[in-house]
């Protein structure tokens, strides 16, 4: 994917960096010259100028991004970023921090917000659920890491697809804990069928996070789980 990332600051670059090592092209927009260090994030694309303004963005073909974070220290300028963003340019997910509790009454898709939340690991994560198709996203973890909130997005080939949940053998310490269905949460219950492009939610100890990727996906060689 290539993501547009605005602002540069220690939030934005520990964004960049988590996409970058997932594979990504990242862009990296900021607008005071101090902050631009390119030696702190080396394979990130870099520019000076305001993601606020019409022409930086269209310079930097945000028309071109999958994604964008507005990732900037002021709530105004992520939520102005986000309404050019999705308006002018169409990109499909916006991802926008929110600096103030106050202000989270405003993010939201009438700004062209899609997702709105504070924490750089979260908005990664988020930011890899959104186009993930086929493969585990590690969403947050408990008990320092003991446990993961995890979500494997159900591709049209899958093995269980059309199967009721109690057909699904999940290891020992995982649990399905919710499926995500368009604008529907679902709690599962054994009656229910699973379906294709379904967003399935586990908790799981990380040892059997391969072992649920392929009951899941029915992979015969699991690949390590994407991170947060």
């Amino acid at each position: 994917m290539r993501i547009a990332i605005a602002g540069a600051g220690n939030v934005g670059r520990s964004i960049a960096q988590e996409l970058l090592d997932k594979g990504h092209q990242v862009l990296l927009i900021e607008r005071a010259p101090a902050a631009i260090r390119p030696e702190r994030v080396p394979d990130a694309e870099w520019m000076l100028a305001d993601a606020c303004e019409l022409s930086s963005l269209t310079d930097a073909e945000l028309d071109s991004c999958d994604v964008v974070v507005a990732a900037t220290g002021d709530d105004k300028s992520n939520l102005v970023v986000s309404l050019l963003a999705k308006t002018e340019f169409a990109v499909n997910r916006v991802v926008a921090r929110v600096n103030r509790a106050e202000n989270e009454w405003l993010f939201t898709e009438q700004w062209g917000v899609d997702v709105s939340v504070s924490k750089p690991r979260l908005m990664a994560a988020l930011v890899e659920e959104a186009v993930s198709v086929g493969d585990l996203v590690r969403l947050m973890s408990f008990r320092q890491g003991q446990a993961n909130l995890v979500e494997i997005t159900l591709p049209p080939h899958g093995p269980h697809v059309g199967k009721p949940v109690r057909e699904v053998p999940l290891p020992h310490d995982s649990a399905l804990v919710g499926i995500v269905r368009g604008r529907r949460v679902l709690v599962p219950s054994l009656d229910d069928p699973i379906e294709a492009g379904d967003e399935l939610v586990f908790v799981c100890i990380p040892e059997v996070e391969s072992e649920v990727r392929r009951v899941i996906l029915g992979a015969a060689e699991p690949t390590p789980p994407t991170d947060d």
